[in-house]
C-alpha cells in the first residue's frame, strides 16, 4: 500500500515538473525567426513578415518581441505581443540592404534571446503560386503559369509533388519542369492530387498551389462493397437496418450512380429496390464513409447489394441475417479504448475450425440514430486484433461486438461488451419499488437508467437499510432490472431503504423508500392449521360412517335416507340381524325413525270360514308360533306366504328404492279412518282365497317370513 502511494505522489510530480522548471526560471530561448517578402502578379512591395514557432506552450504568460536594425546602423526597433508572428513595415527598409533580425521572450522570472539571422532584402522575395490547368487532350498531364516579369528576374525552375486520393504521403519530384507534368504510370480507377511551386533566379520558391485533382479513368466499378447491418445497441435484434461503406476511388472507377438492393424474406418473398444517389427521398442516406437503406430488415433472411456507375456494377455482395438460436457461446475479449481510438483483442478458440472464414468486429455510439455513431471491420480468421480511429466521446457508451462468418455464409454473434474513453459516476436509477412484503422479508425491485444515460460501466450496486446497514447486490447483465430480498427484518416495523448504482469512478445518487412491515402471523396460522385439521377429521369420519353403510345396507342409498315413509316395509328389519355383531349399523336406521322395539309375535291361525285351503294355510304356519315377549300385545296377520313372498321380492326389485318411496295411502283423516274399519270388516267377510290387510299394517308391520329371518 505504501508503494501504490508513493507510485501515485511520483507521477503527480512529474507530471507538473515542467511546470514548475518554469515557474522558477526565466523562458527557454525562442528559435530564430523566418522572414520573406510575399509577392502577388502585381506588386511585391509589401511588409517583411516574420515568423516562429516556440518549442514548448509557454506555463506562464510570456511576452514575444521582434527586434530588427540595419546591419550599418545603430537604430534598434522593436514590435512586442504574445504570438509568434511579426511584421517590419516597408518604410523601415527603403533600400535594398541586409536587415539583423531576432527575437526575444520574457516572463517574471526573466528573459531569453532567439539567435540573430542577417536577411538581404531582395534575397528573401516570395514570388506568388503558379496556377494550375488541366490538359484535356491528356487526363493524366497539367499545365500552369508562372511569370518574373514584375520581379526583372529570370525564369527559375518548378517542383512538382503529387499523391493518389486515399494516400496521406506525398511523392516529390524536385527542378527540371517547365510549365507542365505528366503522370507515369498512373493506377487505373485511381484519382490523384497534384501541386506545382516555382522559383525566379536565386530568390526563395513561391508556396504550393492549391490541390489539383486528376480523376481516374472511368470503367466498370471492381470490388465487392463492404455490407454489414446496424442493429442499435441489440446486436441480437431483428430491427435492423443494411449498412455498407462506399467504394474506394480506384474501385468506384468513377462516379457511382446508385445502388441496388435485393431482400429475401423468411417467406419466401423477393424485394429488389433501386436506390440512387441523386434523388436520397430518405430511403438512403450516404456521407463520406458510409450509406445505410432505412427499410427495416425484419423477417428478412439474407441482402445482397451492387454499386453501379455508368459502365456497369460491381458484382453483389451477400449478407445473411443471424439465425434465432443458433448463437455460439459467449467468447470474451478485451477493450482498450480512449477519445482518439478504439482497440479490441482476443483470443484464438482452442480447437479450429476449417468453416471459419473471417471475424466482425463493431461498436455502436449508444446515442446515436440508426446509420450513424456505428463502424465495423472484418478480419481474418487468424488475427486476433481490431483498431479504429475516430471520436469516442468520453461519459459515452459504446457497444463492441465480435462475430464471426463462416464460409457457408453463417454469422455468428459471439459477445458485446460496453466501453467507455472515460468513465463518470452513474445516474439514479429510474425504477424503486416493494414487490413482496412479509412480516419478517421484503422483496424489492428496481430499474437502471437506459445504456444511453449511462456514464460509465456499472460495476454493482448498493442497498443501505435505515443508515446502518449497507449491502453490495451484483449488477445484473445487459442493464436488466434487479431483485433482491432483505430478510430478518422486524414484524410491525417502518424501514427506509435506499440504492444506488456504482461505477469506477464512485457511487451515483440515492433513491429512498419507506415501507413497514406486516404483523406477526404465526398465531392466526397455528390457528387456521388446528380448524383445517378438525375439519378434515370430521370429514374423514363421514365419509368412512358412509362407505360402512353403504356396505351393510347397499339399499340404502349412500349417508341418509329421504324422510318418507316405506311403502313396501322398512328394510330397516331385515339389517337388524347384524345389530349384534356391527354396531355401525345404525346408520342404516334413517334419522328420522326412532330405533324401532322388535317384540316376538305369536302368530295365530284365525279361522273364520273353515275350508281345505284355510286348514292348510293353518297347518303351514303352526310353526310360526312364539311366546309373546316385550309389551305383551299380540296382532294378526292375513297374509299367507304368497304374499311374504311377493313382498320380499319386491324388496329385492327395488334396491334403490326402499325406504325412499313415499307411502302415498296413509291415513289422514277420521273419514279415511273410518273408510278402513269399512275395509277391514269387508276382509273378515272376504273369500277364504283372498287375503286383506290394511294399508298401515302392510307399511309398518313385518311379515311372518321377515320375522323368521330376524329370529
Amino acid at each position: 500500500m505504501a508503494a501504490l502511494r508513493t507510485g501515485w505522489l511520483l507521477s503527480i510530480l512529474l507530471a507538473y515538473l515542467p511546470t514548475c522548471v518554469a515557474v522558477v526560471g526565466p523562458p527557454a530561448p525562442p528559435p530564430a525567426p523566418d522572414c520573406y517578402i510575399p509577392c502577388d502578379e502585381k506588386d511585391c512591395r509589401k511588409d517583411i513578415h516574420c515568423t516562429w514557432n516556440a518549442r514548448l506552450e509557454p506555463q506562464i504568460p510570456t511576452n514575444y518581441s521582434l527586434h530588427w536594425k540595419a546591419t550599418d546602423s545603430k537604430d534598434q526597433h522593436v514590435i512586442s505581443g504574445t504570438g509568434f508572428s511579426g511584421y517590419i513595415q516597408r518604410v523601415h527598409f527603403v533600400n535594398h540592404g541586409d536587415l539583423r533580425v531576432w527575437v526575444q521572450a520574457k516572463n517574471q522570472h526573466g528573459s531569453a534571446k532567439s539567435q540573430e539571422v542577417v536577411y538581404n532584402t531582395a534575397d528573401i522575395i516570395k514570388p506568388p503560386s503558379p496556377e494550375v490547368t488541366p490538359n484535356h487532350d491528356e487526363p493524366f498531364e497539367i499545365d500552369w503559369k508562372f511569370s518574373c516579369d514584375q520581379l526583372l528576374l529570370s525564369m527559375g525552375h518548378c517542383d512538382v509533388r503529387h499523391r493518389a486520393e486515399a494516400d496521406r504521403k506525398w511523392q516529390e519530384e524536385e527542378g527540371g519542369f517547365y510549365g507542365s507534368y505528366t503522370l507515369n504510370s498512373p493506377k487505373p480507377c485511381t484519382a490523384y492530387e497534384l501541386q506545382v511551386r516555382c522559383a525566379c533566379g536565386t530568390i526563395l520558391r513561391s508556396d504550393w498551389s492549391p490541390i489539383h485533382r486528376i480523376k481516374g479513368t472511368e470503367r466498370t466499378p471492381v470490388g465487392e462493397l463492404d455490407v454489414w447491418r446496424d442493429c442499435g445497441i441489440s446486436p441480437a435484434s431483428s430491427d435492423c437496418v443494411l449498412t455498407w461503406k462506399n467504394l474506394p476511388t480506384f474501385q468506384a472507377c468513377g462516379h457511382i450512380l446508385g445502388y441496388e438492393v435485393k431482400l429475401s424474406y423468411n417467406n419466401g418473398t423477393v424485394v429488389l429496390v433501386n436506390a440512387s444517389t441523386s434523388k436520397q427521398e430518405g430511403q438512403l442516406e450516404c456521407d463520406e464513409r458510409q450509406c445505410h437503406f432505412n427499410s427495416s430488415l425484419k423477417d428478412a433472411s439474407s441482402a445482397s447489394i451492387s454499386a453501379y456507375n455508368a459502365h456497369g456494377a460491381t458484382v453483389p455482395s451477400y449478407l445473411a441475417m443471424p439465425v434465432s438460436g443458433k448463437e455460439k457461446n459467449e467468447q470474451a475479449f478485451r477493450l482498450n479504448i480512449n477519445e482518439e481510438n478504439l482497440t479490441v483483442s482476443w483470443d484464438l478458440p482452442s480447437q479450429s475450425s476449417d468453416n471459419l472464414k473471417e471475424y466482425v468486429v463493431q461498436y455502436k455510439q449508444a446515442r446515436s440514430p440508426p446509420g450513424q455513431g456505428f463502424d465495423w471491420v472484418k478480419v481474418t480468421k487468424n488475427q486476433t486484433t481490431a483498431f479504429f480511429e475516430g471520436r469516442f466521446e468520453k461519459y459515452t457508451p459504446f457497444q463492441v461486438s465480435l462475430f464471426t462468418v463462416s464460409h457457408s455464409r453463417e454469422v455468428f454473434h459471439l459477445s458485446t461488451v460496453t466501453g467507455y474513453s472515460l468513465e463518470g459516476p452513474p445516474p439514479r436509477v429510474t425504477l424503486f419499488k416493494v414487490i413482496s412484503l412479509a412480516a419478517t422479508n421484503v422483496t424489492l425491485l428496481w430499474e437502471p437508467a437506459p445504456l444511453s444515460q449511462q456514464h460509465g460501466v456499472i460495476l454493482y450496486y448498493q442497498i443501505g437499510v435505515d443508515k446502518q446497514k449497507v449491502y453490495n447486490v451484483s449488477a445484473p447483465p445487459q442493464h436488466e432490472n434487479k431483485t433482491v430480498q432483505l430478510s430478518h427484518l422486524s414484524p410491525g416495523q417502518e424501514y427506509e431503504v435506499w440504492v444506488r448504482a456504482v461505477t469506477s469512478a464512485g457511487p451515483g445518487q440515492n433513491v429512498t423508500i419507506r415501507f413497514k412491515t406486516t404483523d406477526d402471523d404465526s398465531a392466526y396460522f397455528l390457528v387456521l392449521v388446528v380448524i383445517s385439521v378438525f375439519v378434515i377429521c370430521v370429514l374423514v369420519v363421514l365419509v368412512s360412517a358412509c362407505l360402512v353403510k353403504f356396505k351393510v345396507c347397499p339399499l340404502v342409498p349412500p349417508c341418509f335416507s329421504d324422510k318418507v315413509p316405506d311403502p313396501r316395509n322398512s328394510c330397516i328389519f331385515r339389517g337388524m340381524k347384524h345389530q349384534i355383531n356391527d354396531p355401525m349399523a345404525w346408520i342404516c336406521i334413517p334419522i328420522h325413525e326412532p330405533h324401532p322395539k322388535i317384540s316376538l309375535l305369536e302368530v295365530v291361525q284365525v279361522e273364520t270360514w273353515p275350508s281345505k285351503s284355510s286348514q292348510q294355510k293353518a297347518s303351514d304356519v303352526n310353526g310360526l308360533t312364539r311366546p309373546v315377549v316385550g309389551d305383551r300385545s299380540s296382532h294378526m296377520d292375513c297374509q299367507d306366504n304368497q304374499r311374504e313372498d311377493a313382498v320380499t321380492e319386491e324388496c329385492h326389485r327395488t334396491d334403490f328404492r326402499c325406504g325412499r318411496e313415499a307411502y302415498s295411502k296413509m291415513v289422514d283423516s277420521d273419514e279415511e279412518r273410518d273408510r278402513e274399519e269399512e275395509d277391514r270388516k269387508d276382509c273378515w267377510s272376504s273369500s277364504e282365497e283372498e287375503q286383506c290387510t290394511s294399508g298401515y299394517e302392510k307399511h309398518f308391520m313385518p311379515t311372518a317370513s321377515e320375522i323368521l329371518e330376524v329370529s
